[in-house]
């Protein structure tokens, strides 16, 4: 008769048990540092859970799109304002320019963070042209190329007015309708959050 098989001490049974223990502790570990951001780039692309409310008023830009990618060569180291006339500046185009005039001044000593300015694709009218040069002594003006600004925006045809970080990023987008108090808060929020400009 075969010698009995004689059962795994209590000694011997210890590190098996403490290296499932171990493996067990590693694994939630490394779940709790690789979970979250799996889950965050799965929302990015999927867009899954992403929440309705915000707290801007214009239309975010946050596919990395420049000034230049707008038709607008300049150098700016603020943030700017930026009004955009595919067409001839009329109405709605100067009720913009006056309102990032405003937003500006409004900023009171945050005023020197920002800028305002044109981008027109056909010169202004000589009036207007006048009238700015009177009423708006630091209005920066730029030509607008009407072929990258349509190959960025689409077929816009109407003035918007262009939130732009100091790096020349796209940041927000509004149209002729929007109201200035939700234009001067916006920009307020951004720039209590940024260190730059």
């Amino acid at each position: 008769m075969g010698a009995a098989m004689n059962p795994p001490s209590m000694s011997e049974a210890k590190p098996a048990v403490n290296r499932r223990k171990g493996r067990v502790q590693l694994l939630l570990i490394l779940l709790g540092v690789i979970g979250p951001m799996i889950l965050a780039t799965g929302m990015y692309k999927l867009q899954f859970w992403v929440p309705e409310g915000r707290s801007y008023h214009g239309e975010l830009i946050g596919n990395g799109q420049t000034r230049a990618d707008l038709g607008v060569q300049a150098e700016e180291e603020r943030w700017q304002l930026l009004v955009t006339a595919p067409k001839d500046c009329a109405v709605d185009c100067q009720q913009l320019v006056y309102l990032a005039r405003q937003i500006q001044i409004g900023l009171g000593r945050e005023a020197g963070r920002a800028s305002h300015a044109i981008a027109a694709a056909q010169p202004l009218s000589s009036d207007y042209e006048a009238k700015l040069t009177r009423e708006y002594p630091q209005l920066q003006r730029y030509p607008l190329d009407l072929a990258a600004f349509t190959r960025t925006t689409g077929d816009q045809a109407v003035p918007q007015l262009w939130i732009i970080d100091p790096h020349g990023n796209l940041v927000l987008r509004y149209d002729p309708s929007v109201k200035g108090k939700d234009l001067l808060n916006d920009l307020r929020h951004l720039l209590k959050l940024s260190n730059i400009g």
